[in-house]
């Protein structure tokens, strides 16, 4: 199973993973070959691509630490914490505490899948980024708490906050959070008030524990100071505030947005890593890049030796140099694809210089 971007769907392509629709239900399910009507739906729907099966991939079993099932309907979920919220009484209590049951489940999924790496490439809607980007943001910080210790009554807080750390922007106006251009100084200033009108109205209520309020509150803080909304800096920012920073950035840059193209996840890690102290928790970022794959199982890489080939396997300690399955050359397709594992001495000379679709 390998990921393909929409825009290099062809016909006749096998689903490699089941795909859902923004309700939840099943689009098209695993196995199934795509045509015309599937790729123009699969596009109507604004997906940034899907899993495929074919003959260079086919045994390529991409394990993902929470299910697209449970992933879907989180996002449900927090799309209707996000519309109920403003509501108040009994409508936004229901809401959250589905979305908190939700947070339970995808922390039950992660701890049983523990000593996995985020592998998988999100197949994320672009109409519907803030709702899948709070899920995402949700998973990141869970995988990261289980990595540091946390217990499981920790895990569903942190991963509570998570999910709603967002929450503030259903009080600012759409047109903004929308905006392609570069943002104003003073519109800027009304974005940056969602972080404390989230904190300020979840907290009232709503049986929100008071360090998932914090992680609200401190998402946005930066561990060299210089955030908002307190300007705090160090450990003065709420752990669950340093986690969920890490986090909301890495799935912020590897996604698509009006103003600009996502970053691949090794891009995206690069960054993380070279802010670590100034923005980031050096400490966090040390398990953040443990545990999510700069070159995801499945991906497909140019190598500098100018062959190209698909990631089979990656490991914590060795995520810079997987193991890769060599399709191509530059003389065309090879009849016998072969593995080189880049850790080997014999490879050490030969590097990822590329993704390719």
């Amino acid at each position: 199973m390998r990921f393909v971007p929409t825009n290099c769907l062809r016909i006749g392509m096998t689903v490699g993973e089941n795909l859902y629709n923004q309700t939840g239900d099943l689009l098209l399910s695993r196995g199934t070959k795509l045509t015309d009507d599937f790729i123009a739906a699969i596009g109507r729907l604004n997906y940034n691509g899907i899993y495929v099966d074919d003959s260079i991939s086919s045994d390529i079993e991409i394990i993902s630490v929470v299910s697209g099932e449970t992933r879907t309907n989180a996002v449900k979920g927090v799309k209707g914490a996000f519309a109920d919220i403003k509501k108040e009484g009994p409508a936004a209590r229901r809401a959250l505490a589905k979305a908190k049951s939700q947070v339970e489940g995808i922390v039950d999924e992660i701890c049983s899948n523990s000593n996995l790496m985020i592998n998988m490439v999100d197949m994320k809607v672009f109409d519907d980024y803030t709702y899948y980007h709070s899920v995402n943001v949700a998973i990141l910080s869970i995988v990261i708490g289980v990595a540091l210790g946390l217990g499981r009554d920790e895990l569903c807080n942190l991963g509570y906050g998570a999910l709603l750390h967002d929450i503030g922007k259903v009080f600012i106006d759409k047109a903004l959070l929308n905006k392609k251009g570069k943002l104003t100084d003073e519109e800027f200033d009304i974005l940056k008030k969602h972080s404390q009108l989230g904190f300020e109205h979840i907290k009232q209520g709503y049986g929100v524990s008071k360090t998932s309020c914090m992680a609200i509150l401190d998402h946005h803080e930066r561990y060299g100071g210089g955030g908002y909304p307190n300007g705090l800096s160090g450990t003065a920012i709420s752990l669950y505030g340093r986690i969920i920073s890490v986090a909301d950035v890495y799935d912020a840059l590897t996604s698509d947005r009006p103003y600009r193209k996502a970053m691949i996840p090794a891009e995206a890690i690069e960054y993380i890593m070279a802010s670590s102290e100034v923005l980031f928790d050096p400490k966090i970022v040390a398990v953040f890049v443990k545990k999510v794959a700069p070159y995801p199982v499945g991906t497909c890489v140019k190598l500098s030796d100018d062959t190209i080939g698909i990631v089979l396997e990656n490991r914590e300690e060795l995520c810079l140099r997987p193991k890769v399955r060599i399709f191509k050359n530059t003389e065309g397709f090879i009849d016998k694809p072969y593995e080189i594992d880049l850790s080997e001495f014999e490879f050490l000379n030969v590097t990822i210089v590329d993704v390719v679709t």
